[in-house]
């Protein structure tokens, strides 16, 4: 099972509103809920996953200690950063992308 905590529900609301009102290009809304809803399938597929990375960048370490990188085009990479317990269940904490990584 795939658990949002209220940070990541804010991530992808945050998410959804940036591709909308992004001053460089921004999508219109069909095109903003379609980006946002592949990022929710690829949330909602972790559970399924075999493998799971770990953290590296030390800003994903402070929201959890697995990591799945999510390539969306040349330019852009989602990070989901999760926890995981014994059950296999996943937390998701953070949903950032790589020009928020340092």
């Amino acid at each position: 099972m795939v658990y949002y905590s209220y940070p990541a529900k804010m991530d992808l609301s945050n998410i959804l509103t940036g591709l909308m009102e992004w001053p460089k290009h921004p999508l219109e809304t069909e095109h903003a809920l379609q980006y946002v809803d592949d990022i929710f399938a690829v949330c909602d597929s972790l559970d399924m996953k075999i493998y799971h990375a770990n953290t590296v960048y030390p800003v994903h370490k402070l929201y959890g200690s697995k990591v799945y990188t999510y390539k969306r085009n040349r330019q852009t990479t989602w990070y989901i950063i999760y926890n995981l317990d014994r059950h296999g269940n996943v937390f998701i904490n953070k949903i950032m992308s790589n020009y928020q990584t340092k």
